[in-house]
This record gives structure tokens, sequence and C-alpha cells, in this order.
């Protein structure tokens, strides 16, 4: 990076002056660190983290240059050097997985001041009047200002290394939990109470769980799930069998994992998967648990979704004539999908109490809410919902409303800011809408709303 930033300074240098040519004859940094004086930590309502650290480098490198007068070479070393710089950090977005956000951003806050010595023929050059004068002020201030300038950003994207940290929905894992055989007894009496629990790795969201089924070593459930997958390749479905206890701990009953690489898509697949108590590496000391029994069906979501006419839908478009909606066109978008429901913020929202907001989606009789945002008329949640379906929801609304809530003791610990109603006929035809919506019972508040229609 050093030689990639000087090589116009030194190709400018010979152009200007009779220089045959300018080269590194060693460049080293040195075993000195940078030294970290001060770290101030900026808190927003942005997903990210803005940091600004005062670095200060007094190091040992050992740099010498090989400058060429026609055919005389003279060597000039580089000492004491010094830098002094206030860079910001900005980590953006931030993430649930690691490394926790998605991209560096550095910039600077002020002009980085930056000092040394150049010693020639055993002499320190810049001892010589009038020398350091013109070298430190004249010459490389405007180079480096030039090169770092204080608009300028340099931005290292981490998204094509981890692609885990950010990864979107491609998919649906459809799981029937069928039955179990000889569970382990867990009970005084002779019995178990047991019931499942399904998980994907790399995931936070809730388990899915079935019924408990009393007194039973051989339980059938025939009961479905349905899951979000993020990378087939890697993701594995985690099962657990638990007796349930009214009291206390739930025991455990044995468990297993099904790499989802095993499925193929589309197709059933019926597994009987033999119960252990972890799994390790050592299975041998796993004594027989039982076993049970799941029907497994991957199927991923289509490249690019059909729609009904063909035509996408603008900023300024927001209704949909039904009529056009043909019934073979109906026919084509009578399957499941998944309604991706992501809301990046608000504007102008204003309560009579207090100004905490947060959004409460409502769907299906299903709320799912963003975080509060403290003391703000204008919110920046950014975050995503997901609802799994068996069929469009043509004919369906889904309901978005801003609230906010008293953050300490106090009377109306909760206010309506302003509600908005979103017919989702468009989303199904057109396979997305990204707007923003005018809060009704809001004298002049807005929420935007990106709504996506992946189909199965």
């Amino acid at each position: 990076m050093i030689r990639d930033i000087l090589h116009p300074i030194f190709d400018e240098c010979i152009r200007q002056y009779c220089i045959t040519s300018i080269e590194f004859r060693s460049l080293t940094l040195g075993s000195l660190p940078p030294n970290i004086q001060g770290v101030k930590v900026h808190e927003t309502n942005e997903k990210e983290l803005i940091i600004d650290p005062i670095v200060r480098w007094a190091g040992n490198p050992n740099i010498n240059l090989v400058v060429k007068f026609l055919f005389l070479p003279i060597t000039l070393q580089l000492l004491d050097l010094q830098i002094f710089a206030a860079p910001r950090i900005t980590l953006k977005p931030l993430v649930p997985t690691f490394p926790c956000f998605a991209s560096i951003a550095v910039s600077l806050l002020d002009k980085p001041s930056v000092d040394f010595g150049l010693k020639l023929l055993g002499g320190d050059v810049m001892a010589i009047p009038g020398l350091y004068q013109f070298i430190q002020v004249r010459t490389i201030p405007p180079k480096l200002n030039s090169i770092l300038s204080l608009e300028s950003t340099s931005k290292v994207q981490l998204v094509l290394f981890f692609l885990g940290a950010i990864k979107k929905p491609v998919g649906i894992l459809y799981v029937k939990v069928v039955k179990a055989v000889q569970l382990l007894k867990k009970d005084l009496l002779g019995a178990s109470d047991p019931y499942v629990k399904l998980s994907l790795s790399g995931e936070r969201l809730t388990a899915k769980k079935t019924s408990v089924k009393m007194k039973n070593l051989n339980p059938e459930w025939n009961e479905e799930f349905r899951m979000t997958v993020k990378d087939p390749k890697s993701q594995f479905l985690k099962v657990h069998v638990y007796d349930w206890e009214k009291i206390g701990k739930h025991n455990n009953l044995g468990m297993q994992v099904v790499p989802l690489s095993l499925l193929v898509p589309h197709q059933k697949k019926e597994l009987t998967l033999d119960l252990m108590k972890n799994i390790s590496l050592n299975n041998n000391k796993n004594k027989y648990r039982g076993k049970l029994v799941l029907e497994l069906t991957f199927n991923p979501f289509k490249e690019d979704s059909l729609n009904y006419s063909g035509r996408h839908l603008d900023n300024s478009s927001t209704t949909t004539n039904n009529k056009e909606l043909g019934e073979g066109h109906m026919s084509r978008h009578s399957i499941g999908g998944l309604l991706i429901v992501t809301i990046p913020g608000a504007e102008n929202v204003e309560g009579n109490h207090h100004n905490n907001p947060y959004a409460l989606v409502t769907f299906r009789g299903e709320e799912k809410r963003t975080k509060l945002m403290k003391k703000t008329r204008n919110p920046k949640w950014n975050e995503e919902f997901q609802f799994v379906l068996d069929e469009p929801p043509l004919k369906e609304k889904i309901h978005i409303q801003v609230m906010s809530r008293r953050t300490g003791f106090g009377f109306r610990p909760k206010e309506t800011l302003g509600h908005v109603e979103i017919s989702l006929v468009d989303v199904i035809h057109n396979g997305r809408i990204n707007q923003k919506y005018h809060l009704i019972n809001s004298k002049s508040g807005f929420v935007s709303v990106d709504i996506r229609w992946k189909v199965i």
C-alpha cells in the first residue's frame, strides 16, 4: 500500500527534477506498534458502530531510498518517523453473526501530522537551514492532503468473506414429525411425556415444538412445521426429544442432526433417526435411546417469480386492477411462499407525551415488533420479519402500527403514533413493493415499508 501511494509522488519528482529513478532499497515498518491514546464511541439510531481513535506512532522503520541523479545513485534513510492521526472507523451494518458487521469504512477527522528525519552521507539532511521548512511545510503536507483527503472514505466490504452474516432466505424446509418408538423411561411410573424441538443451525429464531404426548414411549405426532433456509449446503436440522416436566428442567430423551445437503429439492425424504444423548465423535458410549421418524422436503424459491402481468411496481403505483388477474395466472401463483416484511424506519412521528417509537407488524393474528428507539422522531430500525405461507395472500392486508412506550415510570406508558394497512395483492402481483406510507392519525408522520414475496 505504501508503494502504491508513493509511486505517483515519485513520478512527479522525476518529471520536475533531474532525477533518473527513485526506488526502495528496503521498506519495513520495524517492531514498534502504533499507540492508541484514546477512543471515542458514538451512539446512533443506525445499525452501525462509529469509533474515533487517536493514533500516534513513533516507529523504528527501516526505509532506504535510492535516488539516481543521471548515473549517480544517492541513498536516503528515513529516521525518527512520527505520525499523528485521528481516523473515524465506521462498522456498518451490524449483523447478528460473526464478524458482527458487514463493512468497514475509514475516513479522517483532521489532517494527519507526519514528522521524520533524512540521513544522507552519514548526516541529518533535515538539519540544513531552510530544508526542513521546505520539506515538512511546503512539500509533504500538500502531497498528504491530496492522498488523504478529509472527504474521502476507504471502504472494505466483508460481504464476500462472511456471507453467513447477511445471507437471505433461499427456500423453505418442510418438516413432518411422524412418530417415535421405544423412547427412554424417565418418569417414576415407567413412562415419559415426550415432545420434539426443532431448530436450524446458524439461526436465532425460536425453536419449533410439537405437542406433548403424556405417558407414551411410542408417540405419534404427525405434526408439520415450516422453517426458512439460508444455506442448504452448510445448515443442518437439529432435533431434540425431551420429557416434559411440570416443575423443573425437562429431561433429555435424545437428539440428532440432519444435514440439509442430504435433501434433493422438491423431493420428500423419510428418515428414521437413531436418537443419541449427544453428538460426539465417540458414539459408542451412547446407549440406545429409541428412534424418531421424520419427513423432510426442501423447496427452494424460484429465482424469478412469475408476475401476473409481467409489470413492475414503482413508487408512484399503489393499486392493481384485480380484473387483470386471469384464472391462468392465478393458478401459477396458487402455491405457497415467504412473505418478507422490512421496516427501514419512520419520519416525523410525534407523541403527545413521549417519543420512544417502535413498529408493530400484525399479520394473520401474529405480531412482530421492532426494537424501541429512544427520544427520536425519525427512528431507523432496518428490521426484517418473515411469514411462511401455504398460499399467496391475495385478499389480505398487513397492519403496521408505530407506537411509543415510556421508558420510565409514569402515566400513559404507551401511545399510538399512527398506523397503516397495506393490501398485499400488489406484492403478489409484482413480487415487491418499496414505499413510504403516510401514517393514519398522524399529522405528518411517514413509515417506510419494503415487502417482498418469494414463491416456492
